[in-house]
């Protein structure tokens, strides 16, 4: 597709084809309730799954969301233990209300440090909603945007070693190709819960036009409700990807 009709297609949908997410504010939902943490993040999976149902409904291409970043390995060991605890329940309990919602569901970032019990579940449930069209769900679980980055400059260094491809010809279309998203739409909207208004090393390279929308809200409240603020606020802004806004409205 020609880069002209490329922008014409991301500015004229008042639905984002593709939402990325933070999901942050766990931790302190729970402290104000006096649980545990793990009672938050039990509590985010809930969420999740509104805002899942919210984009099947609302016509969005692609979800996906922050759950486990690179640097969260240092967080309490108990803490990061009961994580991967719950995600491996989670896939458990949810994989098949995705499928049931014809929802593909997939694993981006380095699985290497996951319990291979974890990593054998993710398999399965990709290899389980891999023919699915109504939702292309992602969740980047030990991702990091400079990892992103990283592996994929040592696939297309690979390339060069092989002799299979010139640094000469290395362009911003093949490096894009060979990053953890790489066969979807970049994210139109970003959103981030919790009252912190930064990217945390997330979607470092996908997001460089990407509408952001923050809210105070702490994500095991946020719900249908507040993801249809969320994609009110989107339809109201003029995407311009510098043009002037008289380009765009002509």
């Amino acid at each position: 597709m020609p880069e002209s009709d490329q922008i014409a297609a991301r500015q004229s949908p008042a639905v984002p084809r593709h939402v990325a997410i933070i999901m942050d504010g766990n931790g302190r939902w729970a402290k104000q309730r006096r649980l545990p943490r793990i009672a938050g993040h039990r509590a985010g999976v809930k969420s999740v799954r509104r805002v899942v149902e919210r984009c099947i409904e609302s016509g969005v291409e692609a979800l996906t969301v922050f759950a486990f970043s690179t640097e969260n390995w240092r967080r309490p060991q108990k803490e990061v233990g009961l994580l991967m605890e719950l995600f491996l329940s989670a896939l458990e309990r949810e994989v098949k209300k995705l499928h049931q919602h014809n929802v593909r569901m997939r694993i981006v970032g380095d699985r290497s440090r996951f319990p291979m019990k974890l990593q054998n579940r993710i398999a399965e449930a990709e290899r389980y909603t891999a023919a699915n069209t109504a939702l292309t769900f992602t969740i980047a679980a030990n991702y990091g945007g400079r990892w992103d980055i990283a592996q994929a400059v040592r696939e297309l260094g690979h390339s060069i070693e092989r002799g299979e491809l010139k640094a000469d010809e290395i362009t911003e279309n093949l490096l894009q190709s060979s990053l953890a998203l790489s066969d979807l739409p970049e994210p139109d909207l970003f959103i981030r819960t919790g009252g912190e208004q930064r990217i945390s090393n997330f979607l470092l390279w996908q997001l460089a036009y990407t509408e952001f929308y923050f809210t105070d809200t702490l994500w095991p409240d946020f719900g249908k409700r507040s993801f249809a603020e969320a994609l009110r606020s989107f339809a109201s802004r003029q995407r311009r990807f510098g043009r002037t806004s008289e380009q765009v409205e002509r």
